[in-house]
């Protein structure tokens, strides 16, 4: 299994950017698609974004394309999550998480390894 840590939340005001980062180790981090997921309180946890291995192939949640941006850094056996342009529905919990699998994918049993999580917060 790989062990994956996020940093970079915080409290940011409506239409500022925070960048999220999530560092893995363990495993031989270019295998795994990569995914970001959040859940705000009293909700499920719901799919942001994903990449592939290669950091070519990315796919996105309608409610932030155009505003965020997943990237990958495998020498440094690290995903990001660029978001801009904030907005108050984006407050939750943010997770990265790792599926052993060839193609992208947007569901979280898909995943096999997840992080704490980081907390953001948007205030209006």
């Amino acid at each position: 299994q790989v062990q994956l840590v996020e940093s970079g939340g915080g409290l940011v005001q409506a239409g500022g950017s925070l960048r999220l980062s999530c560092a893995a180790s363990g495993r031989t981090f270019s295998n795994y698609v990569m995914g970001w997921f959040r859940q705000a309180p009293g909700k499920e946890r719901e799919f942001v974004a994903t990449i592939n291995w290669t950091g070519i192939d990315t796919y996105y949640t309608d409610s932030v394309k155009g505003r965020f941006t997943i990237s990958r850094d495998n020498a440094k056996n690290t995903v990001y999550l660029q978001m801009n342009s904030l907005k108050p529905e984006d407050t939750a919990v943010y997770y990265c998480a790792a599926a052993s699998k060839v193609g992208l994918t947007t569901h979280v049993n898909g995943y096999h390894s997840w992080g704490q999580g980081t907390q953001v917060t948007v205030s209006s």
